[in-house]
């Protein structure tokens, strides 16, 4: 799993690709603040290699709580900027700082 920021100067978006190895996985998405937990806007393609991917471009300056939806479960992504319960869901969050 892993998540790559990209700043674009001239926009008030930072391009991030989520990526998440799944290989025995049949869907994957990405859902959080910046897109109202919907897994559809979040959808994830999967690769040859087994892993999903995705390049989402989200408003910057900001933070967000997300998790990746697995078939089904979801799931934190370990290398998030930090962690923050969430009591709504009753687990912990991922944050993504941008």
């Amino acid at each position: 799993m892993s998540i790559k920021k990209q700043f674009i100067k001239t926009k008030p978006v930072c391009k991030v690709t989520f990526s998440v190895e799944a290989k025995e996985s049949n869907t994957a998405s990405v859902v959080g603040d910046f897109n109202n937990w919907n897994p559809s806007e979040g959808e994830l393609s999967k690769l040859k290699n087994g892993t999903f991917k995705g390049v989402f471009d989200i408003p910057k300056d900001a933070s967000y709580e997300f998790k990746y939806v697995i078939d089904g479960a979801f799931i934190n992504e370990p290398e998030s900027d930090s962690f923050k319960w969430n009591e709504f869901a009753g687990a912990e969050n991922g944050v993504l700082e941008v």
